[in-house]
C-alpha cells in the first residue's frame, strides 16, 4: 500500500524535501484521519486530493486551527480534468513549504494517483523539473501510479512549461 506524501519546510529544495518524507507515513494507511499523529509529526498543512470521496475525511472544521486544509474534489478517473488544480495546488504546497516549520501532507484515498499527480505538477511548476525528472525523483522514494488521463495532463503541462523555457532562452 502506498501512502501520503509529506514534506518539511526546513528547506525548499526538492531533494531535501523528498529526503525528509516522514517514514511513518508509509506504514499507516489512514494517517490523514489521525489528528493526534499529524500533530506529533508536525503537519501544518493538508492537501486532500480526494475531498468528499468515500473514505476520505477532511475539512477545515475537522482539522481545527492548527492544521491548514485545502480539499480538492477530484475523481481518480481518466476523464477527470485535474489540470485545473495544478497551479492552485502547487501554490498551496509552495506556500506550506515556505511557512515557518511548515510540513504538508498531500494525500488522496490510496496515495498513488491524484496526490502523486499534484506533487509531480508542483515539482514541475515550482522546482522546474521536467516530467521525466519529477517522476524519477518521486520514484526514488515511493511508488506512484497516476492514471493515464492524469499522465496526459502532466505531459501537456510539461510541453507548456518547456515551451516557456525555450521562449525565455530566445529573448
Amino acid at each position: 500500500i502506498t501512502l501520503p506524501l509529506a514534506f518539511s519546510a526546513q528547506t525548499l529544495t526538492v531533494r531535501r524535501a523528498l529526503e525528509q518524507m516522514c517514514p511513518r507515513l508509509r506504514r499507516e494507511r489512514n494517517i490523514s484521519h489521525n489528528k493526534e499523529e499529524l500533530k506529533k509529526l508536525g503537519i501544518t498543512h493538508i492537501l486532500n486530493a480526494a475531498h468528499g470521496a468515500w473514505g476520505s475525511k477532511g475539512s477545515q472544521a475537522f482539522y481545527g486551527r492548527e492544521i491548514h486544509y485545502y480539499g480538492i474534489e477530484a475523481e481518480d478517473s481518466t476523464d477527470f480534468d485535474l489540470s485545473i488544480y495544478f497551479r492552485p495546488a502547487s501554490a498551496y504546497i509552495h506556500k506550506a513549504l515556505g511557512a515557518p516549520n511548515g510540513r504538508i501532507l498531500v494525500h488522496c484515498v490510496l496515495g498513488k494517483s491524484r496526490s502523486a499527480t499534484l506533487v509531480l505538477a508542483y515539482l514541475m511548476i515550482f522546482q522546474n523539473f521536467s516530467l521525466p525528472e519529477a517522476v524519477e525523483r518521486i520514484l526514488q522514494s515511493r511508488a506512484i501510479s497516476p492514471n493515464r488521463g492524469f499522465l496526459k495532463q502532466l505531459q501537456d503541462l510539461n510541453m507548456e512549461l518547456q515551451h516557456k523555457i525555450k521562449q525565455c532562452q530566445l529573448l
